[in-house]
């Protein structure tokens, strides 16, 4: 069984992270280039100054793309690997198989855990923006995942009449407690930028995370039928 689960990780999140890292590179790393050249200084905003909205880029940079990728197939393998571990104890439970459609509605799941849900008080930012110390953050982000990720199972498969409550308590509480905030709100780039940034970066994780649901199921279900023959 582990076997399974492993080598269905590596198909998925190689092929995943393959998808999610070019709809990055054209959707979201414009961007962020943009934003760094107010973050070093090369383009001023708030002074008064007019800058155009569509600058010059240096779009291709094989050094930087091929690290994105790299890191982004590392980072979905992860990603399939805990994914595909839960739809294995789910399986194991029910006695059903997780279907490739199915698989959309986990992949959407993850993204609510690991996207969604700690945006909707930690949204992504752009270089350069004022943020709160890294471990503070770092801590509230991964126990938001966690406390989503268990409301989420408790509403989908807890048998209680309750769960439902318990379910949006869980995801809610982190929220309720707050998320680490900066002292002061302050940074270099056009609010414009950001904006669209976080809107994209969000959009982008929806469809990664959608196709990654897809091909975790499918592969799950070929490594289980290659091991029964």
């Amino acid at each position: 069984m582990f076997s399974r689960i492993v080598v269905s990780s590596l198909f998925a999140g190689a092929l995943g992270g393959i998808i999610a890292a070019f709809l990055q590179w054209y959707f979201v790393q414009p961007l962020l280039l943009h934003s760094e050249l107010y973050e070093a200084g090369f383009l001023t905003h708030f002074d008064g100054s007019s800058n155009s909205a569509h600058p010059d880029l240096d779009y291709i940079q094989p050094i930087r793309d091929g690290l994105s990728l790299i890191f982004t197939m590392f980072i979905y393998t992860g990603y399939a690997l805990i994914l595909i571990a839960a739809m294995t104890l789910r399986q194991q439970k029910s006695e059903a198989t997780i279907t490739f459609h199915q698989g959309i509605i986990w992949g959407v799941s993850g993204f609510f855990v690991v996207h969604l849900a700690p945006a909707i008080s930690f949204p992504p930012e752009v270089p350069g923006v004022a943020a709160a110390e890294l471990q503070p953050r770092q801590i509230w982000w991964f126990a938001t995942t966690l406390l989503t990720a268990g409301g989420l199972w408790i509403i989908a498969f807890a048998e209680k009449g309750s769960r439902f409550i318990i379910g949006a308590a869980l995801i809610l509480a982190p929220h309720i407690i707050g998320a680490p905030e900066p002292d002061i709100f302050t940074g270099p780039a056009p609010t414009e930028i950001g904006a669209l940034f976080a809107s994209r970066a969000l959009g982008i994780g929806l469809i990664s995370w959608a196709i990654l649901g897809e091909l975790s199921a499918f592969f799950l279900q070929k490594e289980t039928l290659r091991a029964t023959i």
